[in-house]
């Protein structure tokens, strides 16, 4: 009897008892919060690399598209600013290219010259499918590609690597077209 008295005068210490109750339920929660915080850590950077990767492909686009005239050593330093653009993300993972868009008297249209870093050129002449109402007959653009793929550091919310493709469609500012001799 005496026994089960003590036991029942423990159990009840212990339950009033609230020293450590602060350090059981920061271990409790703490894997929630570290999943939490790297978790938006990670959606944070895949973000911030989507547009590191968009912002690539505008500014290639747009620098092609002030010139009237330009060459392949031209295009091969635009590819070096567009590397620049993304840095501090890896830059093996990015991928570039540049086409002059050219659609014929009956809109039909095909690649006037084509550059590419990471991405194959395309060949001269061949049909481009260009989206919406982006060009008319007998005008041309600028299309600027860039492909990004995204691996995140840690891998607790997002696993697999993430690609991103990004395509803008610039109009030629100085002339009708914009010409590359040797490319």
């Amino acid at each position: 009897m005496q026994l089960i008295r003590a036991l029942r005068e423990r159990c009840r210490r212990l339950a009033m008892d609230c020293e450590g109750v602060a350090a059981v339920e920061f271990a409790l929660i703490l894997p929630i919060l570290l999943l939490l915080y790297f978790g938006m850590d990670e959606l944070a950077q895949g973000v911030l690399a989507e547009r590191r990767a968009a912002h690539t492909a505008s500014t290639i686009g747009d620098l092609v598209s002030q010139s009237s005239t330009i060459t392949q050593a031209e295009v091969g330093d635009i590819f070096n600013v567009g590397d620049t653009i993304v840095y501090p993300f890896p830059t093996s993972a990015l991928s570039m290219r540049i086409t002059s868009v050219v659609a014929d008297a009956n809109g039909v249209t095909t690649v006037a010259w084509s550059q590419g870093s990471g991405l194959t050129a395309l060949a001269k002449g061949a049909p481009v499918t260009v989206s919406g109402n982006v060009i008319s007959a007998g005008q041309s653009v600028i299309m600027a590609e860039a492909d990004y793929t995204y691996t995140p550091a840690v891998g607790y919310l997002l696993h697999a690597p993430i690609p991103f493709n990004e395509v803008y469609y610039l109009r030629p500012r100085l002339s009708t077209q914009v010409s590359c001799a040797d490319c």
